[in-house]
């Protein structure tokens, strides 16, 4: 019997090239070292691209415009691979948990968010988180690694299998599109995973991709100051700060990032964000905890802080957690702080909590780290 750490590297070199969350500077690449003729990779890249991008195939047989050995060349060392949905769960009010099983075994919520006007995913990009940020569940789940583009992509496309919402023969264009809207806010800090966010987020905002404008892809970040500008400039889709105090010492407590980049220093940056104008507003997510953040000396600090910075202010009651040391504000007080904000010429709308029945809602995603083992018999 040959060694076991033989044994792992024929099983690992055996194992097919996932297309899924590959640039096409990559896919290019990819299909050239498996025997692509160069002078029609161009038109091969983008014919799996519209695949599975467009069409949402997973079966190479389905690329009937590919010949049949060609298809026959990909399967036998490509493979087109979304996270495999484990258990989906619906809320009294539409919204839909996911818990995803990726290809280690480890697991990560996504959810979905139907509205009138539009129908919004909520993307992992961690297993787990490192920010330990103490009013959310996530921060209490240790960080495991980062997912790659493949991983966040994924959970774009398996959404959309869920909602059964690719292209059906005899659809009219123009149909509008149930998943309209992403937004980087479930597990994990976006800009510690930037690479594989980027890539996978260019794939999203590509049109001849999933084709969403990138103004419909926002980025929410706790304040990783470094990268900021390069998100503008080399993601350049709409930004959202996780911000929830105005003093330091208070988002010390709450968001522990400050220790390292704190209010001056993340506000200074902000300041300097590419694209920044009033139709391309940051958003500040502000959560409201009861007798902690939520005061009218601490909305007019906020007021000062943005002061100068095209920006809205989301207020989002506190939704609870077991074991959480926090309350929700009451009605009375998020309207009183909302109403200052107002005054003072920011936008201010109260999110209203969704999900909250099934754990769906705002700082309420947690998977399990370990994966789960299969029975041996």
């Amino acid at each position: 019997m040959p060694p076991l750490n033989q044994t792992m590297e024929k099983r690992v070199a055996s194992v097919n090239t996932n297309l899924v969350g590959l640039t096409r500077d990559s896919l290019r690449e990819t299909l050239v070292g498996r025997g692509t003729d160069p002078t029609k990779v161009a038109m091969r890249v983008s014919q799996v691209w519209h695949w599975i991008y467009q069409q949402g195939v997973r079966d190479f047989n389905l690329m009937t415009n590919l010949s049949r050995d060609y298809r026959r060349e990909l399967r036998a060392s490509c493979e087109i691979k979304v996270p495999d949905l484990v258990k989906r769960q619906i809320s009294q009010d539409g919204t839909r948990k996911y818990l995803f099983r990726l290809q280690d075994g480890r697991e990560i919520e996504t959810v979905y968010i139907p509205d009138d006007d539009r129908g919004t995913v909520c993307v992992s990009s961690q297993v787990g988180c490192t920010l330990n940020c103490s009013f959310c569940h996530t921060g209490t789940q240790r960080l495991v690694r980062n997912l790659s583009a493949g991983e966040i992509v994924g959970q774009v496309l398996a959404t959309r299998d869920d909602l059964d919402e690719w292209p059906k023969k005899g659809q009219k264009s123009g149909t509008p599109r149930l998943l309209s809207n992403i937004v980087l806010m479930g597990m994990g800090e976006p800009l510690y995973n930037f690479d594989n966010v980027r890539d996978a987020m260019k794939i999203v905002m590509d049109g001849e991709g999933i084709s969403l404008s990138r103004r419909r892809v926002t980025l929410s970040t706790a304040g990783v100051v470094p990268k900021i500008r390069r998100a503008g400039e080399e993601i350049g889709c709409r930004l959202a700060i996780s911000l929830h105090a105005t003093t330091d010492e208070i988002r010390d407590q709450l968001v522990p990032i400050n220790r390292k980049w704190n209010l001056a220093t993340l506000f200074t940056e902000l300041r300097d964000y590419p694209r920044l104008s009033n139709s391309e507003r940051i958003t500040f997510e502000y959560v409201m905890l009861d007798g902690v953040n939520d005061s009218d000396e601490d909305a007019r600090r906020l007021v000062k802080w943005i002061e100068g910075i095209p920006a809205k202010v989301n207020l989002i009651p506190f939704n609870f957690w077991p074991q959480s040391p926090y309350r929700r504000s009451t009605p009375e007080r998020i309207q009183r702080f909302a109403s200052i904000l107002l005054k003072s010429g920011y936008a201010s709308p109260v999110r209203t909590p969704r999900g909250e029945d099934i754990m769906a809602a705002c700082g309420q995603l947690k998977s399990e780290c370990q994966p789960r083992l299969k029975t041996q018999r």
